[in-house]
């Protein structure tokens, strides 16, 4: 989309993730191989809020100002992401050619499936590996395509905040890049991983191996799912809905894919709510859970039969609906890889104390919410990085 190179070492641009229901900001300082975080914070949109755009918009900015001021963040440098509601994906497989020829292809493609100009509508690719059909060779590509006027909208709210955007990147980038870094080593690069990043209203799926994303997927259903469809089998309001699924967690603990890090809150009663309400929660979330699941084995069968010989070794799940418990438990069983909820602050320094970092968002200390910010802040680190993921 826009890149504006940003390969000085030292200390980052702020790495901006405004979705649906928060606000985080983090930014981050790099010496040699390790990395600190300097300065992060996160403010939560409230509900109510995204009825109306306008309304949305001055909150967003009189958030990130007051998060600027109170963050201790360095500079106004910033890099954001196209809203995933904004972001076309779709796969390509074009014979293969030069570099002109596929973006001839590409143009047309673009007009055709997305309605989109590509004179002037922000259009940029992948080439996630080479298939064989039939006698032919061809290249699979991953095409990121948006509309103009949302880059342009995105960058002067983001100048009314007082930042100086320095890069627009996408969600599947700024995922991968967050945690491709850990995986440098030559028996790590031979692996597939996926990386499921569960947002509010969206699920971003990345397939990546050898350092190159080869695989993406936007799949529409995130965590707003799983309380409108709390609210509908109770008959309650989706703020009662959201208030009780916050209660049974608390109940409940924490998720057994992570009993070694994590314990139940001190004083909590399992018996606090009562068996038919916590049977009809659980039911709710199960079914979006098992809608999610099929989606993601859709994409692990599609990467399965296009790169054949290439098994998937792992999923790695990031995002706040990577704390669903019951959606990790539906996923162990549908998917068959092992699972596992990201962390993708391991290893960073955090300041003594936490300092200048505000991290009061994130109950259970991994910080899975924390994906995108983080691959945002490392945009343009690494030099080879432009060869493997578009601006």
């Amino acid at each position: 989309m826009i890149s504006l190179g940003l390969k000085t070492r030292g200390l980052r641009p702020i790495g901006l993730d405004i979705g649906h229901n928060s606000i985080k900001a983090i930014q981050l300082a790099v010496n040699g191989e390790q990395i600190s975080v300097f300065a992060a914070d996160e403010t939560r949109i409230e509900a109510g809020i995204n009825g109306d755009e306008q309304v949305r918009r001055s909150f967003v900015v009189s958030a990130i100002k007051r998060m600027l001021a109170q963050g201790n963040f360095r500079g106004t440098d910033v890099i954001a992401c196209v809203p995933s509601g904004k972001l076309k994906i779709t796969s390509l497989r074009l014979p293969e050619a030069e570099k002109g020829a596929i973006e001839q292809a590409l143009r047309k493609e673009v007009a055709q499936r997305f309605a989109l100009d590509p004179d002037r509508d922000p259009v940029d690719y992948v080439i996630a590996g080479h298939v064989r059909q039939g006698d032919e060779v061809k290249s699979e590509l991953i095409v990121f395509a948006t509309d103009n006027q949302t880059v342009t909208d995105h960058i002067a709210m983001l100048e009314e905040a007082g930042l100086k955007p320095v890069g627009i990147d996408t969600i599947p980038c700024a995922l991968f890049r967050s945690f491709e870094r850990s995986l440098r080593r030559q028996e790590d690069r031979e692996l597939t991983v996926v990386f499921v990043d569960v947002g509010s209203r969206f699920t971003t799926v990345v397939f990546g191996r050898g350092g190159e994303i080869s695989f993406v997927k936007q799949i529409p259903i995130g965590g707003e799912r799983f309380v409108q469809q709390v609210a509908a089998k109770l008959g309650i309001s989706v703020g009662e809905a959201e208030i009780l699924r916050e209660s049974l967690r608390a109940e409940d603990g924490f998720s057994v894919l992570q009993s070694d890090v994590l314990e139940r809150p001190s004083g909590q009663n399992e018996r606090d709510m009562d068996t038919s309400t916590r049977r009809a929660i659980g039911d709710a979330v199960t079914a979006v859970a098992e809608d999610l699941a099929r989606e993601v084995a859709l994409c692990l069968r599609y990467y399965t039969v296009t790169f054949r010989g290439k098994r998937v070794e792992r999923a790695v799940f990031a995002g706040g609906g990577a704390y669903e418990d019951i959606l990790l438990d539906v996923l162990q069983r549908q998917l068959g890889i092992e699972i596992e909820v990201a962390q993708p602050l391991r290893g960073f320094d955090l300041p003594g104390g936490r300092g200048n970092v505000s991290f009061y968002g994130d109950r259970r200390g991994l910080l899975c919410g924390w994906a995108v910010a983080v691959g945002l802040s490392l945009k343009g680190w690494d030099k080879t990085e432009s060869s493997t993921h578009p601006a």
